[in-house]
């Protein structure tokens, strides 16, 4: 059974399973398109070109439009865990089963589909994200049984924050920009929940126990410490690390309160991207275990939607996945050699350029499902030099109060961290233990690290060894390879035009280094 899935509105992407399979997981915004793309016809085309039939179901995710739920044939609304139309219906000439299912429940089933195959009597799904924060109780026959509202638009509501916070934000009628949630994060690291006074105290409460941040009420807070003080002032940041511990500690008091303990959790949604968040829920001791989908934001919203189907169909919502589930890298062109020149790829030699202060360019196979940079569509750096940090947040046209994040060799986490646990998808903090890894410790001493095994990622996993021969640790910077407010860079022609404007001076394409001829 073949089955594509569409989301509609931001982040649109289109997946297709068959048999339980993932695929693909295609995102309008990558190849360089914008960041949070609306599904384009040119992503269902990318798709339709590497099926080799039609599908038996196609499969529509239910969102919204200016606040009011779509129904009816055009998909199920965005909010509700009965919300699913199933019917017959015809794609060019087949026919197939439609079915729609809510927004909230493509990322219930997606947490559900894509963390390890087991039937558990019950297992807890947390879903918060701009609009919803809900936990769902979901028992062996993939039920929800119970839902637990914990708070409206905890996203929305971490986005107002650097809104009320930022003087170039306006004061009325202006609505959460996307990007700020991810700001927020860094930010918070640079101070302690602490030293919050009573003043910025109540402007979080107030901030918590509003409805709607749609548009941000920032006019409301003209009173407070918080109004037009800078994301980077003390006010702002203590604020920041506030906010962040408060909405931890009202979800995890619900779920302590609410759940049976020794249930797995799944967690879905674009918080679920929080890596500080991520490591709380598994030290909070109330799970059996916890899974992160790499694809947690709507970008894995396609996917949840098409589990739901075979779910609905087959009785099974287990897949068999890869992250790397993109598209193969197009070499429409090849770089001019009285510009770059070329040479095979030797491990050896480019671990000397990246000690040496060189940036690359890093491409290999197809791109990674969801927003982070898993060593096939990135930027590498030397992570023992404290220069990286700056020069890739320049690069990336960045603020430079953004971290930097490693990936590591599995071999050498026990001695450059204070946990060795596997996390190839870069979705939880740890303490960084080597102090030489200045260019990747945030200034609180963590790191988002992506482990990487010969298994998860061969080719990155062969480049740290090479590392780790030379400098005793296989550590390197790793930041998503993308033009400003774009998806990640899918051609050859995108990424000379990038390597140029940006000043890098190293390409490296599956086993073809490009540098740049000097004076070029």
């Amino acid at each position: 059974m073949l089955i594509v899935a569409f989301k509609p509105g931001h982040d649109g992407c289109v997946a297709a399973i068959r048999d339980g399979e993932l695929l693909h997981s295609l995102e309008s915004e990558k190849d360089s398109f914008a960041r949070y793309s609306f599904l384009t016809p040119t992503t269902v085309l990318e798709l339709a070109e590497r099926l080799d039939g039609l599908p038996d179901v196609i499969a529509v995710g239910g969102w919204q439009e200016k606040g009011i739920n779509i129904r009816g044939s055009e998909g199920a609304g965005y909010f509700g865990t009965d919300s699913v139309i199933l019917r017959e219906s015809k794609f060019f000439g087949k026919k197939v089963q439609y079915f729609s299912s809510s927004h909230e429940r493509s990322h219930i089933f997606g947490g559900i589909g894509m963390a390890p195959a087991a039937q558990h009597p019950l297992q807890a799904v947390l879903v918060w994200e701009g609009l919803t924060g809900k936990f769902f109780l979901v028992d062996d026959k993939y039920r929800v049984v119970r839902t637990i509202d914990v708070m409206d638009q905890p996203g929305a509501k971490y986005a107002a924050l650097f809104a009320i916070c930022d003087p170039t934000f306006a004061a009325k009628g202006s609505i959460p920009r996307l990007s700020d949630a991810g700001k927020l994060m860094a930010l918070a690291a640079h101070a302690d929940h602490r030293d919050a006074d009573a003043d910025i105290t109540a402007a979080v409460e107030r901030l918590l126990k509003i409805e709607n941040t749609y548009p941000v009420p920032k006019e409301e807070f003209r009173d407070t410490p918080l109004f037009d003080c800078g994301v980077t002032s003390a006010v702002g940041t203590t604020a920041a690390a506030l906010l962040t511990e408060r909405m931890f500690r009202i979800f995890a008091e619900t779920a302590v309160r609410e759940l049976p303990e020794g249930i797995p959790l799944r967690i879905s949604g674009g918080c679920g991207l929080n890596c500080d968040w991520n490591a709380e829920w598994a030290d909070l001791g109330h799970f059996s275990d916890v899974f992160v989908p790499p694809c947690a934001n709507d970008t894995g919203s396609a996917i949840g939607t098409a589990v739901d189907a075979q779910t609905t169909l087959t009785g099974s919502p287990h897949i068999d996945w890869n992250v790397y589930g993109g598209l193969d890298f197009v070499r429409d062109q090849v770089p001019d050699p009285t510009r770059w020149s070329h040479r095979s790829l030797d491990h050896d030699a480019l671990s000397t350029a990246l000690s040496a202060g060189r940036v690359v360019a890093w491409v290999q196979g197809r791109w990674e499902i969801g927003p982070r940079a898993l060593g096939n569509r990135s930027l590498l750096a030397d992570a023992f030099s404290a220069a990286s940090k700056d020069r890739l947040n320049e690069i990336k046209q960045r603020e430079d109060y953004r971290p930097i994040a490693p990936c590591a060799r599995v071999e050498d986490l026990a001695t450059a961290f204070d946990r060795d646990f596997e996390d190839p998808y870069m979705l939880y903090f740890r303490r960084v233990r080597d102090t030489r890894l200045k260019a990747v410790t945030h200034v609180d001493g963590s790191a988002r690290v992506q482990t990487v095994s010969e298994k998860s990622n061969a080719a990155l996993h062969r480049l740290l060894g090479a590392v780790a021969a030379q400098r005793g640790t296989g550590v390197l910077c790793n930041t998503s390879l993308n033009f400003n407010g774009h998806g990640f860079i899918n051609r050859t022609s995108d990424l000379v035009a990038y390597c140029e404007a940006r000043g890098v001076g190293d390409m490296v394409i599956g086993q073809d280094w490009y540098q740049r001829v000097a004076g070029a």
